[in-house]
């Protein structure tokens, strides 16, 4: 992302609100820091919002006070940043394609997510768009990493997946 500067980083501080920019400076590098107030000036374009105060669920999901029906869900990877907002609840992830291990591979993906991978001419591609598809129903769900990896994709969610160049992103509704 050639927005991911110095410059932008201090430009967007000035834009959001305390709370947001206590978050992104938690973050050690500059496109940490970058993607954190890019993602809630997106989400305040998205919603119409100009000042928005976050609460977190049980398991560390956002949420916007005082607006229940309003649903969003937030990722970032070095390629891109996405937000999906929604009248019903969403979870979306984006990933950068990467090598992926073996052992990886078992811990997180069943016998037929397994296959899947190894059968596909870029089995890399193929573990980052199943990966990006479980952690869309994750985030979906509130819960984060605490479900059974393996059953993640046998729930009843829609799940909508891209890839583009380098990176992959699966968005998830009810």
């Amino acid at each position: 992302m050639d927005e991911c500067t110095d410059d932008n980083v201090r430009r967007l501080i000035g834009l959001v609100p305390q709370q947001r920019v206590e978050q992104a400076l938690r973050y050690r590098f500059v496109f940490g820091q970058y993607a954190c107030l890019k993602s809630y000036a997106m989400l305040a374009e998205l919603t119409g919002m100009t000042d928005m105060t976050f609460g977190y669920g049980k398991y560390g999901k956002p949420f916007l006070i005082g607006y229940p029906d309003i649903h969003f869900s937030i990722s970032h990877c070095r390629k891109a940043i996405a937000v999906a907002v929604g009248d019903v609840p969403v979870g979306v992830d984006v990933e950068s394609l990467r090598r992926v291990d073996e052992a990886l591979i078992e811990k997180t993906m069943n016998n037929s997510e397994q296959a899947m991978i190894h059968a596909d001419s870029d089995p890399d591609m193929e573990f980052v768009r199943l990966w990006t598809r479980k952690e869309a129903v994750l985030k979906l769900r509130g819960t984060g990493i605490t479900d059974n990896l393996h059953d993640v994709l046998l729930g009843p969610e829609h799940i909508e997946t891209h890839t583009c160049d380098g990176y992959a992103w699966s968005l998830a509704a009810d």
